[in-house]
């Protein structure tokens, strides 16, 4: 018996002692796992952080494609609006040159309709019109161009007209106001 405590002690003791020594490596293994724990959180935490800064990467890298989009479509939009402007300035000019066109024609048409009714009024004769009025001298009546230098005295003298008869044919309010390329109708002298 004393045999059998004792190896019961022996067992007890060795029992105790694996005990212990399986408290110890359980001691171990919870911290083990307490640190692995620990370094899973620093490594989470880490990744979410590598996330975040993966995402603000990926929204600059989109808004640098963005700009670069924009940027074309800007580019596009001022060839568009130049094009646009050489149409305008073309039309523009085009119509601008059917007014005057059109304001000529007219013109030609008024100055030929005065010039077959003075005509009429002088008796179906064409009116003779001077080369070189400062050389001429227009005695049956006509036209004088006046010339630089020119007063109606001097042309009355030139063509044998009176004076107060091209006054008052070219009804002329002020005499000092006959102006160089003017065309003056010089009555028959009488």
């Amino acid at each position: 018996m004393l045999s059998r405590l004792l190896f019961g002690a022996a067992f007890a003791v060795t029992a105790c002692a694996q005990n212990a020594a399986a408290q110890v490596e359980v001691a171990n293994l919870r911290e083990d796992v307490r640190l692995l724990v620990q370094r899973v959180g620093d490594l989470s935490l880490r990744v979410e952080q590598l996330e975040l800064e993966n995402s603000a990467l990926r929204r600059k890298s989109k808004e640098g494609v963005r700009a670069s989009a924009t940027l074309a479509q800007l580019n596009e939009a001022v060839a568009d609006l130049t094009r646009m402007v050489k149409s305008a300035v073309t039309t523009s000019q085009d119509e601008t040159l059917l007014i005057v066109r059109t304001q000529l024609e007219k013109l030609g048409k008024q100055t030929n309709a005065a010039l077959e009714s003075l005509a009429k009024s002088q008796g179906g004769r064409s009116i003779p019109v001077p080369a070189t009025p400062a050389d001429a001298s227009v005695k049956d009546g006509g036209s004088y161009l006046v010339q630089k230098g020119d007063t109606l005295a001097l042309i009355a003298k030139k063509t044998g007209a009176k004076q107060q008869d091209i006054v008052s044919a070219n009804k002329i309010s002020d005499p000092s106001l006959i102006k160089v390329g003017q065309t003056l109708i010089i009555p028959t002298a009488k």
